[in-house]
């Protein structure tokens, strides 16, 4: 039977992602909420959303759904917010009788897991978060291989994703809000690491500025330097001569993982196992959420051989 859901942040550069996976997975959108009121994409999905753009008349009318017929209630919200009201709209859902899928990252601070944990308790009712890399068929085939071979790795990632002027004045911009850049374009490459190597041993950061950050990572099963920037400076040659805006690698003892392939449905393939009982929880995204505050946190170490390469440009 079809699930109801609906979106908290439709309007964002994230919600058609979710907007196709509940369709694709066979749901309906039933409401959604966003304080800009250009959120023509939903008639792509449905002309029968009720749409609000005040959280309160929202959560209104998810209650009166409560009480009314079984099957015009929201089993699920999807979180689509900005990240400092992730948890926020996690207890509204909860309070309403939901189930939650929620952006990353879940939190900011580590803290924040606690208050929901006890309110996932009080309404037996969950939190999930998308994951995404956890379900990509190339990661998993090299999670496979790691494990069979055990040992230590040599690792570098470098993330860069070119954004205009517009990010600093956003919410993005500000570390309050978005957790910096360490959290916000990087706590599922950062989620990936641990998921792959295992638990963190230690942190250096090198570098942190409001465009990059750059640091290294003793892992269980792996020495990883770390660099990641939204400035369009940082493209290396031959993504600009491409005319790309984005540049990703990650590699494992010098050799490249391509995984650059497969990204366009992983939403849907989250929510697919959420819904099938296997979704990645509290539990899940708590690791990558303490490391990234840490990161926020630290201080700047003195730059040694354990830089990435591109800080010693």
């Amino acid at each position: 039977m079809p699930k109801n859901f609906a979106v908290i942040g439709v309007g964002g550069y994230i919600a058609p992602r979710h907007l196709r996976a509940i369709r694709d997975t066979g749901n309906q959108l039933v409401a959604a909420v966003d304080p800009k009121d250009s959120v023509g994409v939903l008639d792509q999905y449905s002309f029968d959303v009720k749409f609000f753009t005040e959280i309160e008349r929202f959560d209104r009318h998810l209650e009166k759904l409560r009480r009314g017929p079984m099957e015009d209630r929201v089993h699920f919200v999807s979180v689509c917010s900005p990240n400092y009201l992730h948890d926020s709209h996690c207890r509204l859902a909860l309070r309403v009788g939901a189930d939650v899928i929620c952006e990353k990252p879940l939190v900011i601070n580590p803290w924040n897991f606690d208050a929901l944990e006890e309110l996932e308790s009080e309404t037996k009712h969950h939190i999930h978060t998308i994951l995404q890399l956890r379900v990509h068929p190339e990661l998993i085939k090299l999670k496979q291989t790691l494990q069979e071979q055990g040992g230590q790795h040599d690792v570098e990632l470098t993330y860069i994703t070119s954004r205009g002027p517009w990010y600093q004045v956003s919410w993005k911009g500000h570390e309050d809000k978005s957790g910096g850049v360490a959290t916000n374009i990087g706590v599922h490459f950062f989620d990936l690491l641990l998921w792959l190597f295992g638990s963190t041993h230690g942190i250096k950061v090198y570098h942190s500025d409001e465009s990059r950050m750059s640091g290294f990572i003793e892992l269980e099963h792996a020495r990883v330097r770390w660099f990641l920037s939204v400035d369009k400076n940082d493209l290396p040659f031959s993504a600009k001569a491409g005319g790309k805006t984005t540049f990703r690698s990650i590699t494992v003892d010098g050799k490249e993982i391509e995984f650059s392939e497969g990204f366009t449905d992983l939403h849907t393939r989250v929510y697919e196992e959420t819904l099938a009982g296997r979704g990645f929880g509290i539990k899940d995204a708590r690791p990558s959420i303490d490391l990234t505050y840490a990161i926020r946190s630290a201080e700047i170490s003195p730059k040694d051989e354990l830089i990435h390469p591109l800080l010693k440009k």
